[in-house]
């Protein structure tokens, strides 16, 4: 069978609506010709030029501080920021600007900040974090964190229609993954210069996706977790156990009503976030569980997240901090 990395299912969806929309460009640190850090802009400087694909300098926050500017006056920019721990740099623009300035001004602010969170590659404690939980906190800005190519491409489209700002999170293990073509609709002779790509339908932001059924516990995760919480709830299924896997798509908006169905019908609830444990956002779904369907929980919620440290660079040492598929298919069995 044919298949598209995740990577490929950015970069066609990031020219499909290049094509179709002239307003949206792109920004970011060596995004042109060298293609980004991660490769995924790769070829789009060829296909629609310097003015519509722009190197920038190494400031986060000029990049960002110029997309909000752009986005004010009618465009529609697309910003890479190499790695999520250096969005820290741009959390003046995004949170006291982008996020204010529809409720404060009335001025929309369509602007696509793309940047790659997580650990799993050796890469140490300042570009290895998942900081989405510094964000999902702050009211007018959308986060979007995908856990393979059909929703990635579903989701990016969305994203870059919207009206407002929207942090779209892309997990660097996710990126070289590769996943069936007939799941995202395009071919895998892969052309930028070609018109005829077929991609999925746009997806509305807050439906999560339940994609897999079952009675006995549900696995609620995002991004490079839900993809690894689909292999738990296998393994569990050739143990005797019914998982039920909720990919939460976006974390805000949160779709806590398809969750709370789930839970509804389980009972028992694990919540894998690969972030340090203590204020993840995990809780946050916790708590609203606690809200909503506590009489239907036969067991208290439980989290698995990595420890309260820094990751270290060290192979074996990063291994042991992030949730693993054992780790999951382990805390399922228990809450058992």
């Amino acid at each position: 069978m044919n298949a598209i990395t995740f990577t490929q299912a950015i970069r066609e969806t990031l020219a499909a609506e290049m094509r179709r929309d002239p307003s949206v460009f792109l920004m970011g640190e060596d995004i042109g010709v060298y293609g980004g850090a991660f490769g995924v802009t790769r070829g789009l400087i060829d296909a629609f030029g310097p003015s519509r694909v722009r190197n920038t300098p190494i400031s986060e926050q000029a990049i960002t501080g110029i997309a909000i500017g752009a986005a004010v006056a009618g465009q529609r920019p697309v910003i890479e920021i190499m790695f999520m721990d250096f969005i820290t740099l741009a959390v003046d623009q995004l949170v006291n600007m982008a996020a204010k300035l529809r409720p404060i001004y009335g001025l929309d602010c369509p602007l696509v900040l793309r940047t790659p969170p997580g650990g799993g590659r050796g890469y140490g404690a300042t570009h290895s974090q998942s900081l989405e939980r510094l964000f999902t906190g702050v009211p007018g800005l959308k986060i979007a964190a995908p856990s393979n190519a059909r929703d990635a491409s579903g989701l990016l489209q969305t994203a870059i229609r919207d009206n407002g700002p929207v942090l779209f999170l892309e997990h660097k293990l996710l990126y070289p993954l590769r996943f069936a073509n007939e799941a995202l609709g395009v071919t895998s002779d892969f052309r930028l210069q070609t018109s005829n790509v077929s991609l999925s339908p746009p997806i509305p932001f807050g439906t999560a996706n339940c994609t897999r059924p079952g009675n006995d516990v549900t696995i609620i995760a995002w991004s490079y977790m839900a993809y690894l919480a689909n292999q738990a709830a296998a393994q569990l299924e050739q143990n005797g156990v019914d998982a039920e896997v909720i990919d939460l798509l976006t974390l805000a908006p949160l779709d806590i009503g398809l969750i709370v169905d789930s839970v509804k019908n389980t009972g028992r609830v694990l919540i894998v976030e690969e972030g340090p444990k203590t204020g993840g956002f995990a809780a946050e779904i916790a708590a609203q569980i606690m809200e909503q369907a506590h009489d239907y929980l036969e067991k208290p919620v439980r989290r698995l997240a990595s420890p309260d440290c820094p990751f270290p660079s060290a192979k074996h040492l990063e291994a042991a901090c992030i949730p693993t598929v054992a780790d999951i298919v382990r805390e399922a069995t228990n809450l058992l």
